[in-house]
């Protein structure tokens, strides 16, 4: 099957970075900020029902003033992307069911993509809010050949920001983390995900026991940084037995998180960097885990 082509500035992109070892910068006229937050307290656990009040978003170290604030739950445009190369094979089952699991535990009137991904694309489900269309796309790739897993999050991620209809957008990536087929490397992921203000992404990490030692915690490492970036979370189980939870928790936690809109009163053009202050006298040591920023 030939690979679909990127769009056209992901191809402009990439070019550029062979030719200068640099992500050319991409600069697009920026309205409302949405910071999607969730709270947690000092054991991991989301906190809820906070006012407005306790809140402060600094952008670029300036505080912002709140056009909107949102809490509780709201519908939700979700991605599920599944790595579906060779070293997958034996979990397929389990996964597959985890990412039912996912979308059962949402918001009723959420839509959901899957795509399975190796060395090619493949989005199995469009956008749908049925479990019936997303259980039959989930069975029709079988695991086979090398990973293209940074494609597949860019692109993933264009979807899910082009044709998304709600305001909270989300990605689920459930992957072993290892990539031996993308035209991109990390850092160029990173960067276009910059570019794109990409969503949320939560990681599901799933290496193999057979792997070394220095290769799961390169894997993990990988994981670690997209889940950082963009305000989602990453979760490694010791079993397949802990997928199905972990799945369930994530559905969860983003039906319970806050939505915060304000329009930047810094101006440059650039990177801005984002970050949530919460301050409550009836909780000690709430962490606010958002986005690291966007580009203007």
């Amino acid at each position: 099957m030939a690979r679909r082509l990127f769009p056209i500035f992901l191809l402009l992109l990439t070019a550029a970075f062979a030719q200068q070892q640099s992500v050319p910068i991409f600069r697009a006229d920026v309205g409302e900020v949405l910071a999607q937050v969730s709270v947690l307290d000092q054991h991991g656990r989301a906190v809820t029902g906070l006012p407005q009040s306790d809140f402060t978003v600094y952008d670029n170290d300036a505080a912002q003033t709140l056009d909107s604030f949102t809490s509780g739950d709201a519908p939700v445009s979700a991605g599920i992307l599944v790595d579906n190369s060779g070293s997958m094979r034996s979990k397929r089952e389990q996964v597959d069911r985890a990412a039912l699991n996912f979308v059962r535990a949402g918001n009723p009137d959420d839509q959901t993509f899957i795509v399975k991904f190796n060395d090619e694309y493949h989005l199995v489900a469009p956008f749908t809010g049925s479990i019936a269309a997303l259980e039959q796309g989930l069975g029709e790739i079988n695991p086979d050949y090398a990973t293209a897993m940074y494609d597949a999050i860019i692109r993933g991620v264009e979807y899910l920001n082009r044709y998304g209809k709600n305001t909270k957008k989300v990605i689920l990536l459930i992957s072993d983390g290892a990539d031996d087929a993308s035209g991109h490397n990390l850092e160029q992921t990173e960067q276009i995900l910059r570019v794109q203000n990409a969503p949320l992404i939560y990681c599901i990490g799933l290496s193999d026991h057979e792997d070394s030692g220095w290769v799961r915690r390169d894997n993990a490492r990988v994981l670690n940084r997209i889940a950082e970036l963009t305000g989602g979370l990453a979760y490694f189980p010791k079993n397949l037995n802990q997928v199905n939870d972990i799945t369930r928790k994530v559905a969860e936690d983003i039906r319970l998180q806050y939505s915060l809109v304000y329009r930047s009163s810094q101006t440059a053009p650039g990177f801005h960097a984002i970050r949530v202050v919460v301050r409550d006298p009836q909780h000690k040591h709430l962490h606010a885990v958002t986005r690291r920023g966007y580009w203007r």
